[in-house]
């Protein structure tokens, strides 16, 4: 792949939302040690990818400019570099890119073999797309925050899960009613019977007083929240949390930092937590296990060509998609 060009995605610095990404040919990279090269089928794309180029994580992210955004691909393996015996040309894959390297946004992307996995023939490209960041966030906030076991052998538990019918909250959903606990869930009227046949045994429209109070229809106190909303204050939580209640927040600010800090030093048995999620390969291929096999499906919002990766940034920065936003070449 030498010397070939491909289409990309880029930006050149802070700022611009939509308009700011420009359509570019830029050469094929080569993959190095431990990495593969990939000809991507699909790129989900995620509101961290729009918060970077916003300058929200500034000056962590991204490292330079210009940048290639995208990190949660699905494709098939060209190539592979020194190191990688796990895979070989021709293989389906599903691959995190990471926040640092990027990338997703164009034809090719290369990929870390540990951050990378076998995509059977019964997952779509789109499906696995979707799954890296926002499946991996659900994940760890119910097995790792929460102790949530996902076998169904725990403890009975109950759990609130905001913006269900977003990014992670789909996921979420589906995972906690694997590990039998009782969901309570938020979202929007129009996803009522979406977020129910995700499993949701109770679902509040977040702009009734009762879902702005998020107060549980049956009367139940959550032992855990998933939270997957912005703007809630934790006192609008503390009344509906049973005595050792837990917050997870899965998309903290600095308010959630030291409010959780505040929590710790004032020895309060509530509690909030933000989370840091940490990427593993093996907690990916288990994802995409469970979608071969029927136990979790991707909820796709919408999918846009390469072409017009903007209409999908912009879909993304409104903050109204019902599941997953895909690219695709």
């Amino acid at each position: 792949m030498a010397g070939k060009l491909m289409h990309a995605i880029l930006y050149e610095g802070y700022g611009g939302g939509a308009a700011g990404l420009k359509h570019v040919e830029v050469p094929v990279p080569s993959p190095k040690k431990d990495e593969v090269l990939l000809k991507v089928e699909a790129t989900g794309i995620n509101p961290v990818d729009w918060k970077v180029q916003k300058g929200e994580l500034r000056p962590i992210l991204p490292r330079k400019f210009p940048f290639v955004p995208g990190t949660d691909v699905a494709g098939e393996v060209i190539e592979v570099g020194p190191g990688v015996d796990n895979f070989k040309a021709g293989d389906k894959v599903v691959a995190f890119l990471t926040h640092t390297s990027g990338g997703g946004l164009a034809e090719y992307a290369v990929a870390s073999k540990s951050l990378t996995v076998e995509r059977p023939l019964e997952v779509s490209a789109a499906e696995g797309a979707g799954l890296p960041i926002a499946g991996l966030t659900a994940l760890q906030a119910l097995t790792d925050a929460s102790g949530i076991k996902l076998d169904g052998t725990g403890e009975p538990t109950n759990i609130l899960i905001t913006a269900a019918s977003g990014g992670v909250g789909p996921y979420a959903v589906q995972l906690a009613k694997l590990g039998k606990v009782h969901v309570t869930a938020t979202c929007g009227a129009r996803n009522i019977d979406l977020v129910k046949s995700l499993g949701a045994d109770e679902v509040l429209d977040y702009k009734t007083p009762e879902g702005a109070a998020l107060t549980s229809p049956s009367g139940r106190k959550y032992d855990f929240v998933i939270h997957c909303a912005t703007g809630i204050s934790f006192s609008t939580f503390e009344p509906n949390l049973s005595e050792k209640g837990k917050v997870i927040d899965v998309t903290p600010g600095p308010t959630s930092v030291m409010v959780s800090a505040y929590k710790k030093l004032t020895c309060s048995k509530k509690q909030l937590v933000p989370l840091v999620v940490s990427p593993k390969g093996e907690n990916l291929a288990y994802l995409v296990n469970l979608v071969k096999e029927g136990k979790i499906k991707t909820i796709i919002d919408s999918k846009h060509p390469l072409s017009r990766a903007e209409d999908a940034w912009a879909k993304s920065i409104e903050g109204h998609a019902t599941g997953k936003i895909i690219v695709e070449p």
